[in-house]
């Protein structure tokens, strides 16, 4: 079917005005994605690939579930909705053409061109000076009780604590801006890669310490280096109305994300690897998700791909609404968010590369004609 006619069919469904052959033919079109003959079927095999992975990470009828769950109105309309986003979707990274057809359905309005964030960091040393790791040269930064601190080319700081003959009750942080991000080697070899408007603190060394202790506001993915003798501590507050409540990871070597932003509901911690505890309470197992609040834990499976998407370079929505969607893209290209009117109950499914201008991001959101965006200098309009 043609781009052009399957969007017109949908309008016309919308607005009650198809007729019965019209919507046998939608059907047949949405039908067409599950046939071995069917749209995504004839797609070669590279494409697919890449369609998948890149779009929904799978191409099946849970496609159509998370775009209209059961408590969406119009479900039947949201049926072939679903299906027309993965063509436009796929239309948008693969063929030039259906993204101009795009802007013309959908008028931009998003003359100006904002940036994606990059490699942006502020370190504070232990005597409260800072080095802009954003501005420093490549190279050694500086040397603190023996230990020495490099920043790397490919955007790393790394602490190098072979040289320290001495332990040191010294600490640093590291925080990333709106629009930032950052990985960090501690002087244990643990990495840490920290998310836009994060900060890390953590001792110069470990040294003669029972346990090896950093504290986390924001989001961060860890690799934690194995040492059976010294466990591993992620402490991480929760909101300012939960005050008083903390979340403390125990891990002795593993690999997890960490999300515990001030302006989120709950402290969400996935484990990909390994096993940790939490506030000595509960154990999590690799593909499990531990939701914290209010000194409750709830565990669910976990989506590890979309969990650390943000470290891959990607925005992943998973069934995710809209003020979620746009608080992560308002922390990584720093700007202010205003509503107006409704926003929409909808949820919404896909994935799009963190590094594209915003105005492309905000684009294919529009795809859904469930929302619209205005951008004023550093501010998005979100409207109905």
């Amino acid at each position: 079917m043609e781009y052009q006619k399957l969007l017109d069919l949908i309008e016309k469904y919308e607005k009650d005005l198809a007729t019965t052959a019209e919507a046998e033919e939608l059907d047949q079109w949405y039908d067409s994605f599950e046939q071995e003959e069917g749209y995504v079927a004839r797609m070669e095999e590279g494409e697919r690939a890449v369609f998948s992975q890149r779009l929904f990470g799978q191409i099946d009828q849970q496609i159509v579930e998370k775009l209209s769950p059961p408590t969406l109105k119009f479900q039947p309309v949201f049926r072939w909705l679903a299906a027309a986003m993965v063509l436009i979707a796929f239309g948008w990274y693969f063929y030039p053409g259906f993204r101009e057809a795009g802007k013309a359905i959908y008028p931009s309005q998003h003359a100006s061109r904002i940036l994606p964030g990059g490699n942006k960091a502020i370190l504070t040393l232990s005597d409260g000076s800072e080095i802009s790791l954003t501005d420093a040269e490549n190279g050694a930064l500086t040397k603190q009780s023996g230990i020495k601190i490099t920043k790397t080319a490919d955007g790393q700081l790394v602490y190098d604590a072979s040289a320290s003959g001495s332990p040191s009750e010294a600490s640093n942080t590291i925080t990333t801006p709106r629009g930032g991000q950052y990985q960090v080697n501690l002087p244990d070899g643990t990495k840490v890669w920290l998310n836009a408007a994060s900060a890390l603190k953590f001792p110069l060394t470990f040294t003669d310490q029972k346990s090896r202790t950093v504290e986390l506001s924001g989001e961060a993915y860890f690799e934690v280096a194995k040492n059976k003798h010294q466990p591993f501590k992620v402490i991480t507050a929760v909101r300012p109305d939960q005050e008083g409540r903390e979340q403390i990871i125990e891990v002795l070597g593993t690999h997890f994300n960490v999300n515990a932003y001030p302006d989120e509901e709950s402290i969400v911690t996935t484990l990909l690897e390994g096993s940790i505890r939490l506030n000595n309470r509960l154990t999590l197992k690799p593909n499990q998700q531990s939701i914290f609040a209010y000194d409750h834990f709830h565990v669910v499976p976990a989506d590890t791909e979309e969990a650390v998407a943000w470290k891959n370079g990607y925005f992943m929505f998973a069934n995710e609404d809209l003020r979620s969607i746009m608080r992560k893209i308002s922390r990584w290209y720093n700007l202010e968010i205003v509503y107006q009117g409704k926003t929409t109950d909808n949820t919404f499914i896909g994935t799009v590369s963190r590094f594209k201008e915003v105005s492309e991001v905000l684009n294919i959101l529009e795809l859904t004609r469930t929302v619209h965006f205005k951008i004023e200098g550093r501010k998005i309009i979100v409207m109905p």
